[in-house]
């Protein structure tokens, strides 16, 4: 977990401010300096406020030659060698997201097996033993811990894969699939919530092959609901579209009426809604929620099969931010004013209360609209920081208050990158 401003190092805020001074002397962007070190403008806003630290040589060498400055400017106590270091990266200490993470997508995780043949015998854990660390991957995510995330993913992706290839056909392959298709939901939503959308898309591509061959098809459902997450960060409307309407229709031809397929449907009909406002297209966006509350009338309690969360919460949270998205402030306050998202993720709940904000804000609540903001941060500081949503809120707060603006609501702009 990253630090809060208390806990931060006083040698990696030193080194953000120094950061901080040399990209604003040559006059570049956040977004701008982000953009060509490969990163997003809120992970370069954390570097600048000492809250994300930089470990790895070979990065800190990479902002070095962006700013045009020698690596001992930014940090002093480097070793005078770390300039053209042939030090590799596998052998550098790991920076605290899912950069290693992003890496082993890059890449096959078990090629080693696969190009040994199917002949051969790996040493891995039983079935349960594999099956508690991805449901631990999961309670990581819901709880936004991407460092620990990133961490337990390196070593548990490959030796899933290792896995199902070395298993023998049967019972154990399937079960074995089944946990590598939960394990690649689990790091396509937790690319989406760091605003990575590509790497999002590569792993909810895997975990639908892998669901696939696992015999669920309920599982590749649901894996088509993280991809279409993925294209709605990508702004690929269309294919999201696509494939949440593809995965819809596959379902109802079924007539699905167990918990587990209504909770799939429902939240399939949730991403849809979500497509449509981002569409402008109010009517389809209401009668999607109108069919998920439906859905989740008959389903009745608040579950959270294949870790989507649907109920009648939980439909409820994305009608407040369908009704954000379409501009209709009023009824997303009226809506979000009756929910009790306690039994939720810090996700979800974090995700409610920038909503809400996000409607004060439409509606000039200046008070009320920063209050909400600060506590989804406070909950769940990647929602204020990966949205931009949020930050289109905040900047129009600060330039709603002008010079009456409040230390807080700057912090806050300042934190979540909004004024760059």
């Amino acid at each position: 977990m990253k630090p809060t401003g208390k806990d931060v190092d006083p040698q990696d805020r030193a080194f953000g401010q120094r950061v901080q001074r040399f990209r604003k002397e040559r006059r570049r962007t956040q977004a701008e300096f982000a953009a060509a070190l490969g990163r997003t403008s809120s992970w370069l806003s954390q570097v600048e406020r000492g809250v994300q630290p930089v470990q790895r040589m070979d990065l800190l060498q990479q902002i070095a030659d962006e700013l045009g400055v020698s690596v001992q400017q930014l940090r002093p106590s480097a070793p005078a060698e770390a300039s053209g270091s042939s030090q590799s990266p596998a052998t550098q200490s790991l920076s605290n997201d899912l950069d290693e993470t992003r890496r082993l997508l890059s890449g096959h995780p078990a090629l080693d097996t696969l190009v040994a043949g199917r002949g051969i015998s790996a040493q891995v854990r039983t079935v349960d033993a594999l099956r508690a660390d991805v449901d631990d991957l999961w309670e990581l995510t819901h709880a936004g811990r991407l460092a620990q995330v990133s961490a337990l993913s390196v070593d548990l992706l490959p030796e899933l894969e290792r896995a199902v290839r070395t298993a023998a056909v049967g019972e154990d392959q399937g079960q074995l699939y089944l946990l590598l298709s939960r394990a690649y939901q689990a790091l396509s939503a937790a690319f989406v919530r760091q605003d990575e959308a590509d790497a999002a898309w590569v792993a909810a591509d895997r975990a639908i092959f892998a669901a696939e061959r696992s015999g669920d098809p309920l599982h590749v459902c649901a894996s088509v609901y993280r991809m279409v997450h993925a294209f709605v960060r990508l702004r690929a409307l269309g294919q999201a579209e696509h494939a949440a309407q593809t995965a819809i229709q596959a379902l109802e031809r079924q007539d699905t009426n167990t918990p587990e397929g209504l909770s799939v449907l429902g939240t399939l009909h949730l991403s849809l809604a979500l497509v449509r406002a981002r569409a402008s297209a109010r009517t389809e966006a209401k009668e999607e929620i109108a069919k998920a509350r439906a859905i989740a009338e008959q389903l009745g309690e608040n579950r959270n099969d294949f870790n989507l969360e649907f109920g009648p919460v939980n439909v409820e949270i994305q009608a407040v931010s369908t009704a954000v998205d379409l501009g209709d402030a009023g009824e997303a306050l009226d809506i979000g004013m009756s929910i009790s998202a306690d039994g939720l993720s810090p996700e979800r709940q974090g995700r409610l209360l920038m909503d809400l904000g996000r409607a004060h804000a439409q509606r000039r609540h200046g008070g009320e609209a920063l209050d909400c903001l600060l506590r989804a941060e406070a909950i769940a500081p990647e929602v204020i920081q990966t949205h931009q949503a949020a930050r289109a809120a905040i900047r129009e707060l600060v330039l709603v208050a002008g010079p009456n603006a409040s230390r807080e609501l700057l912090d806050l702009a300042e934190r979540a990158d909004a004024l760059d």
